[in-house]
């Protein structure tokens, strides 16, 4: 994944509300957002090399999202980062405990920015500055930076979901199809080279063999409904199909 905006509002009708574009290579295999056969009770997209998921929800009202830190000098894992999202899922421990477990082994994983949460709390992780953080009330941007790290992209998707709290599915997937890219001097030196630097620029990439392959909305409620919507794209942009899911999560007392 690798732009995800969001609201946490613990006092609101809707705590929680969530965009995010996964951009990935188009031939690395995927499975679209369905209930995981394997380990009931998850609902993800999977990643079909690894296993693993970028963005998921799980019946005990649990949801994990992870983007990837664009810096060549940081050093390759073993494990795949895809594991970190779905064994959150799978996961009875709290989200700050998760995390100190995943602290505790981050060396094993190439650089990662890490989302976790329920309906009570949200926890985020980077593998630059391994302390799990618990955020306060607000809206966030995650890209490939660390978190609000204000890259053109970031900024502009943030910018624009904060002015669209309460607008429709529609509207919401709409403001995740931007392409437009931002001007050269604005651009971040991640050590992509300049011409791969423009094209991550847009908030939705279009390309024949790299793009955005997927565009997902999650919605939290105070009652314990959740529903996620992904919409898959093809190279080149091509939509390929619409998946959803709605459970109501067993809230603590």
């Amino acid at each position: 994944m690798c732009l995800v905006v969001f609201a946490w509002r613990p006092e609101h009708r809707q705590p929680l509300l969530l965009l995010a574009n996964r951009d990935e290579i188009h031939a690395r295999p995927s499975a679209a957002l369905a209930a995981w056969a394997d380990q009931p009770g998850i609902y993800a997209g999977r990643d079909l090399e690894a296993g693993g998921t970028w963005l998921g929800i799980a019946e005990q009202g649990r949801f994990a999202t992870l983007t990837n830190i664009r810096n060549r000098s940081l050093p390759l894992g073993e494990h795949s980062r895809g594991a970190l999202a779905s064994d959150y899922l799978a996961s009875q421990l709290s989200p700050q405990a998760y995390l100190q477990t995943v602290a505790a082994n981050i060396h094993q994983y190439s650089g990662f920015n890490l989302l976790v949460g329920d309906l009570q709390s949200i926890w985020y992780l980077s593998s630059t500055q391994p302390r799990p953080i618990r955020l306060s009330p607000g809206v966030y941007g995650l890209c490939n930076g660390s978190l609000d790290t204000p890259w053109p992209k970031l900024v502009r998707a943030r910018s624009a979901f904060a002015h669209n709290l309460e607008a429709s599915d529609q509207t919401l997937f709409e403001l995740m199809q931007d392409e437009q890219r931002a001007e050269d001097d604005q651009l971040p030196d991640t050590g992509v080279g300049l011409p791969m630097e423009r094209m991550l620029s847009s908030l939705f990439i279009r390309g024949e063999t790299y793009g955005t392959r997927a565009i997902s909305l999650l919605r939290g409620y105070e009652d314990g409904r959740m529903s996620l919507d992904e919409r898959s794209y093809a190279a080149d942009g091509h939509f390929l199909g619409h998946a959803r899911v709605e459970l109501v999560a067993k809230l603590s007392e």
